[in-house]
């Protein structure tokens, strides 16, 4: 049953790309190379099969490259150190493997990588406390438990391979051309995650800051921040990485506060930067993740 149901997303996947390359072919009347069609194919069917060793491979290509057009800050940094700060507050992800910089820029973001790279831009830490960026980086670090990096990147694969004629993920060190990295870079840019994903990731991330000692409402004014930004029409070029990606932004910041107050938490300093009070009786004990589903450290 499941190598039947294995062969028909191949299938599937083969007759998308193919009716893909005959649509862009009609449409600009060029002959298409037969040769470059079957790989093309064949990269769809390698996408659907690559590993998650493989798809960890591909991120850390791809962080080398990123880490090489950023301004990374040293470790003596005064926002280096405050984010050895914030990182020495998440207890139990040595699975993750984490290593983690800081990107000097103005642009409002973070982000994790399926290889276990963790990226803070200065821009976020300048808008936002300690709790909030470690709900933000619990938020990025829930994306990669749920498996949904792993999946962006197989799915930005899939594309961009496709557009390349490349039938094979080639494991070589620095085997993969900066051309395809780049454009996978955008793909990866363009490619939002779903309302789902991200309601998961905030979840995490709720689960992160009581497990650990942070104020629970740290990811509810995290959110606050992002939506001031946005009526900032001065901070919207820094605010569009991060909001392409991560969207319904009020809806969100609902969400979480919904999860306090069910888990009887209380906001002691509305709309500012300390401390839900933590409820006085909780069947779960010291350990209640708020309702939510049991948070599971492993990297997706």
């Amino acid at each position: 049953m499941e190598n039947q149901k294995l062969f028909n997303m191949k299938k599937l996947a083969l007759l998308g790309v193919m009716s893909v390359i005959m649509m862009t072919s009609c449409s600009s009347l060029k002959i298409v190379n037969q040769n470059a069609a079957v790989n093309a194919g064949a990269a769809a069917v390698q996408a659907l099969t690559i590993s998650d060793a493989q798809v960890a491979q591909l991120c850390s290509q791809y962080m080398v490259e990123t880490d090489g057009q950023n301004t990374i800050l040293p470790a003596g940094n005064s926002y280096t150190q405050r984010l050895d700060r914030i990182m020495a507050r998440f207890h139990n992800i040595n699975e993750l493997n984490l290593n983690y910089k800081v990107y000097q820029s103005s642009t409002v973001n973070a982000f994790a990588s399926g290889d276990g790279s963790v990226r803070v831009y200065t821009g976020l830490m300048d808008v936002m406390n300690d709790d909030e960026v470690f709900a933000v980086i619990g938020h990025e670090l829930g994306h990669l438990i749920n498996k949904d990096v792993r999946d962006a990147y197989r799915a930005a694969y899939l594309m961009v391979a496709a557009r390349y004629g490349i039938g094979a993920f080639n494991e070589t060190a620095g085997a993969i051309s900066q051309g395809f990295l780049g454009d996978l870079g955008q793909q990866l840019a363009q490619n939002a995650y779903s309302r789902r994903q991200e309601t998961e990731a905030d979840e995490t991330a709720f689960q992160f800051c009581i497990k650990n000692g942070v104020d629970p409402y740290a990811m509810y004014h995290a959110l606050n921040v992002l939506i001031r930004l946005e009526g900032n029409s001065g901070s919207q070029g820094k605010l569009a990485e991060l909001l392409s990606s991560h969207p319904n932004t009020s809806k969100r910041a609902a969400h979480i506060k919904e999860m306090c107050e069910a888990a009887g938490y209380k906001m002691t300093t509305p709309g500012g930067s300390t401390g839900g009070s933590k409820p006085s009786n909780s069947s779960n004990g010291g350990n209640t993740n708020g309702g939510g589903k049991k948070l599971s450290i492993k990297k997706g």
